[in-house]
């Protein structure tokens, strides 16, 4: 089991590494004015994003394997589980919102993705407080 969780720990920081990055190219695609760098960005979107998830996939396997193989149970893993889907609704919609680039519809200011940049960082430290201390 110790090698599941050693892998589960490494998809899971891949992955975080991603959902952090995305935004930055986001941020940096609203500020494009060249068509070139557009396009750039979107294909890079795009790639990151289908990377993404197929690290999320993983890591939540790996998780569930660690969940049924130990019966880690209590509510500090409610709690971990109702954010770990937070995460999953903040990763589809930057799936929406690397499909509006790539469309030409984004309505958003490179401001406003500075700030979404940061709710996979507090969901993150939401979730490693559960599991490091597990208050309750």
């Amino acid at each position: 089991m110790l090698w599941v969780k050693a892998f589960h720990i490494v998809f899971v920081i891949s992955w975080m590494a991603g959902l952090l990055y995305l935004p930055r190219l986001f941020v940096n695609h609203a500020m494009a004015t060249d068509e070139a760098a557009r396009l750039q960005l979107a294909l890079m979107e795009r790639k990151l994003l289908r990377f993404t998830k197929g690290l999320s996939h993983m890591a939540i396997a790996l998780g569930l394997w660690l969940w049924l193989g130990w019966g880690v149970y209590g509510h500090w893993l409610h709690a971990k589980l109702g954010l770990v889907v937070m995460l999953l609704a903040y990763q589809g919609v930057c799936g929406k919102l690397v499909r509006d680039f790539a469309a030409g519809n984004n309505q958003r200011s490179h401001t406003w993705f500075r700030f979404f940049n940061e709710v996979p960082a507090l969901l993150m430290l939401g979730i490693v407080i559960l599991v490091v201390v597990k208050p309750f």
